[in-house]
């Protein structure tokens, strides 16, 4: 139980800079107090106790926590965050001493106490010693949004708030997976913040905020930015696109295509590359049951077919770009591997179709998924083999099965079985047993990620043709591969895995 003794803490959200946004409970928390703290750099000023500074009376003691070090380098034998630690401890002593004297301490911080706030690191330091309360502040965030008077987020939108510190390729990648986002901490990041954008494909989009609510605030297009005249209190953002004026298509334009890879299953196995891409597209093609794993956005247009149509599907993709659309084709697994870029590319070299822009983004193909499931078989040299007569004679498959088993290959063998293709997989496992032991171990991975999931191993001679569908990925292990249990007595988990080493002839 806390000692009744001791003074309150409180951590006081200010807002963004204007003081007219702070809220009545922060007044009214800062009145109570006997002591008021806030941070500031070296040079004394506090962005904090100026928003304050109108419920500030000459009673109260005041404490200025001012940093040892913001950006430039130290001697402190830590290092830079060496000096911020031994400065945090020091300065949670100076203000436990007023708490154990009985004095309730107000520590201001700008925006929100607990969102990129200084005053949390009083709040571990103190918080599980004396009496605490946080009042919330409105955040930098929200502030920006209101000032630039566009939606932040809506809908079934992701927000992702970023640090501008976070490196160049990161922010990339993260800014290309999200619907909207805000960039803190801009400044001297603002560089490599503003290539990230662009890498993205998203600086068209990008808005700038600086010192939202306060004196000097400046706003306007991200692109048009001066680099030398951002400081730290700024923001980037990218706000909703729903409802968010598109691009009309010019008549004249051809718009591009992009190939996209949803993986085996849901939205865990989608690369930020692919995110992007998908929300950016004007129109989504493919296979019905892969486009039902992509968000529906607000403004685009699906296209849903049956699997059965890909040259038709990718001509039809084609024919939306030349028109100047921005077109997404959704292919399940990685789109290279057995699946639509192929078809894609095919039809993209005739020459109807020979200026429009034709992109393929990988994705998780399933041979990865499954044998990440079971361990690791793909350790070794490895071939994958479609199992499908469709497009290929089966004596071309079966001749292929035996030069791979022969020269002691693992297997990855794709489509392997359907309602109307039910034979395939006793044959291939018969033409495999003349090359492999009965006791190799085969991998049979169904619906990998997905609800109805099933990674189990058997033996060769084991297959059992009725237990394999289309939804079913085998892995045949070479004379190297090992099956184990491991996990302990009465464990039952199979791993499965080939050596990287080859023994010598």
């Amino acid at each position: 139980m806390k000692d009744t003794r001791t003074g309150t803490l409180y951590g006081v959200g200010l807002g963004p800079g204007d003081p007219n946004l702070m809220t009545l409970r922060a007044v009214q928390a800062i009145g109570d107090a006997d002591v008021v703290a806030y941070h500031s750099a070296r040079h004394g000023r506090s962005i904090a106790r100026s928003i304050a500074a109108a419920h500030l009376r000459p009673d109260h003691i005041e404490e200025a926590l001012v940093y040892p070090v913001t950006t430039e380098t130290t001697d402190h034998p830590g290092g830079y965050r060496g000096a911020l630690e031994e400065f945090y401890e020091k300065a949670a002593a100076r203000l436990a001493a007023h708490l154990d004297a009985g004095l309730t301490v107000a520590v201001l911080a700008e925006g929100d106490p607990m969102f990129y706030g200084s005053y949390m690191h009083m709040h571990k330091r103190l918080a599980d010693r004396y009496p605490t309360e946080v009042i919330p502040g409105v955040t930098s965030v929200s502030a920006a949004a209101a000032r630039l008077g566009t939606p932040l987020v809506e809908g079934e939108e992701i927000l992702t708030i970023l640090p501008g510190t976070l490196p160049e390729e990161e922010l990339t990648a993260r800014l290309a997976a999200t619907d909207t986002a805000v960039v803190m901490k801009l400044g001297r990041t603002f560089p490599a913040v503003r290539g990230a954008f662009e890498a993205s494909g998203r600086l068209a989009e990008a808005r700038y905020v600086e010192r939202a609510t306060m004196a000097g605030e400046r706003t306007g297009e991200l692109a048009d930015i001066d680099p030398a005249s951002v400081p730290y209190f700024s923001v980037a953002v990218l706000p909703s696109r729903v409802d968010a004026p598109r691009p009309s298509p010019s008549p004249s334009a051809s718009g591009d295509v992009v190939v996209v890879g949803t993986g085996p299953a849901g939205p865990l196995w989608l690369t930020p590359e692919t995110r992007g891409a998908l929300a950016a597209a004007d129109d989504v093609v493919g296979y019905t049951t892969y486009l039902d794993r992509v968000p529906v956005r607000p403004g685009q247009a699906r296209h849903g077919s049956d699997n059965k149509v890909e040259s038709e599907r990718a001509e039809f993709a084609l024919d939306l770009a030349r028109r100047g659309r921005r077109v997404a084709v959704v292919s399940g697994g990685d789109p290279g591997v057995f699946a639509m870029a192929t078809a894609v590319l095919e039809v993209a070299s005739q020459d109807a179709y020979a200026d429009i822009p034709v992109r393929v983004l990988p994705g998780v193909t399933a041979a990865n998924a499954a044998a990440a499931r079971a361990g690791a078989p793909l350790g070794h040299d490895y071939a994958t083999i479609s199992l499908s007569d469709r497009l290929k004679p089966w004596e071309v498959i079966a001749e292929r099965l035996r030069a791979a088993a022969s020269a002691d290959l693992v297997l990855a063998l794709y489509n392997p079985g359907s309602t109307s293709r039910t034979w395939q997989v006793g044959k291939a496992r018969d033409l495999l047993l003349e090359h492999r032991s009965p006791d190799t171990p085969v991998v049979l991975a169904r619906d990998v990620g997905g609800p109805t999931e099933s990674v189990r191993t058997v033996r060769l001679a084991d297959v059992d043709p009725a237990e394999v569908d289309m939804r079913t990925l085998l892995i045949v292990g070479s004379s190297q591969t090992r099956w184990v249990r491991r996990g302990g007595a009465g464990a039952d988990r199979s791993v499965v895995w080939t050596p990287r080493r080859y023994p010598e002839a």
